[in-house]
């Protein structure tokens, strides 16, 4: 059975080369879909052997997703896009999955993301990417794929950095929005836009939108429900929403329990509220030292979407923090080292400066 690389792409030329030099590895053919480049992005693309065409951009990815299938022969298509680049799996390990009957492949992608304090930090989630000739996507932004075939892990693991890269929100939020006044009421839509303007640190414009979201997602099946939420509380904490804040850590403690992400975003929370208003919120500070040790206690779980140390360094650098500011030096080496140990270079620092004191 052959593969093709499948790939919509405009004014790529910054990563595209490091794409394909990548990927090409892993599939017989690629079929780029260009749509509306000024730069050299189709030699680029051309320079790798690439099938190229185009597609005349109509603020539908589903349908410029669905016009790139279709020009690829072969029995299988992975789909990527220009700012993914591959770290770990094989042409065999495709294989192996194509002969082992009919389902989707979801690769797991690192997404690169800058924090308020400008540090790089990871999450990971899985995607469906590998599919069956025929398959076909819907929505004209955050496309899904459309089949009743079951969504199995592959052992594909890639790099992403477009959101360290500026523009593509106002550009995504456009489609989003008009998405929204055909279905206003579509929790998933509710959470892009959310979630696109949290990024943007849109907070004020977010909360609505999160409200909203959280009105209408059920309360279980939705795979992006964890990641809303725990979005929605950070917003919260942005604009200094505490008392809400804290209803709905309240109303999540039981269905996200299983979640590290979320015990860290109440660590957080936690913190903040109680340095913001120490008076009001002083009940709350044993809450801080729970929040992080079920962090550690949850651990890594490749299965759940979360922001790569949340259930490893970065709660064992806060608990560190934590045992520091509260005297606890013995403690706060050991949670330090943890973090170390977890390649958190931050935690190198605090060391060095308890051992000097």
């Amino acid at each position: 059975m052959t593969i093709g690389l499948v790939m919509i792409v405009k004014n790529e030329s910054r990563s595209l080369a490091k794409c394909l030099s990548r990927a090409q590895k892993l599939v017989d053919g690629i079929y780029i879909t260009d749509t509306g480049s000024t730069d050299d992005t189709i030699e680029i693309a051309k320079r790798y052997g690439s099938h190229v065409s185009a597609f005349e951009w109509n603020n539908d990815f589903a349908a410029a997703r669905n016009y790139a299938l279709a020009q690829s022969p072969c029995d299988w298509n992975l789909v990527l896009d220009a700012d993914e680049y591959l770290i770990s799996g094989t042409r065999e390990d495709l294989q192996e999955f194509m002969e082992s009957g009919d389902r989707l492949g979801a690769v797991r992608l690192h997404n690169s993301y800058r924090e308020a304090n400008g540090e790089i930090s990871k999450s990971y989630e899985y995607i469906t990417r590998f599919f069956p000739k025929g398959t076909v996507y819907e929505g004209r932004m955050h496309e899904q794929v459309v089949s009743a075939l079951p969504i199995v892990p592959l052992p594909l693991i890639f790099d992403h950095d477009g959101y360290l890269q500026e523009g593509k929100g106002d550009r995504n939020l456009k489609v989003l929005l008009e998405e929204l006044e055909e279905e206003p009421d579509d929790p998933y839509l509710l959470y892009q836009i959310a979630r696109t303007l949290w990024l943007m640190k849109y907070y004020e414009k977010a909360d609505g939108y999160f409200e909203q979201f959280y009105l209408f997602v059920p309360d279980s099946g939705a795979g992006y429900r964890v990641s809303g939420v725990v979005s929605y509380l950070y917003n919260l904490l942005e604009l200094k929403k505490y008392e809400a804040g804290f209803g709905l850590i309240e109303k999540e403690k039981i269905p996200l329990a299983s979640y590290a992400d979320f015990h860290f975003a109440c660590g957080t929370f936690y913190t903040k509220a109680i340095f913001a208003d120490t008076q009001r919120y002083i009940g709350y500070l044993p809450e801080i030292e729970r929040s992080y040790k079920r962090c550690l206690e949850i651990g890594e779980v490749p299965e759940h979407e979360s922001v790569i140390g949340s259930g490893s360094f970065k709660a064992a650098y806060n608990l560190g923090v934590w045992f520091e500011v509260n005297g606890k030096i013995k403690e706060a080496l050991e949670y330090y080292r943890q973090a170390l140990d977890g390649g958190y270079q931050p935690a190198a620092e605090r060391i060095k400066q308890l051992k000097q004191n």
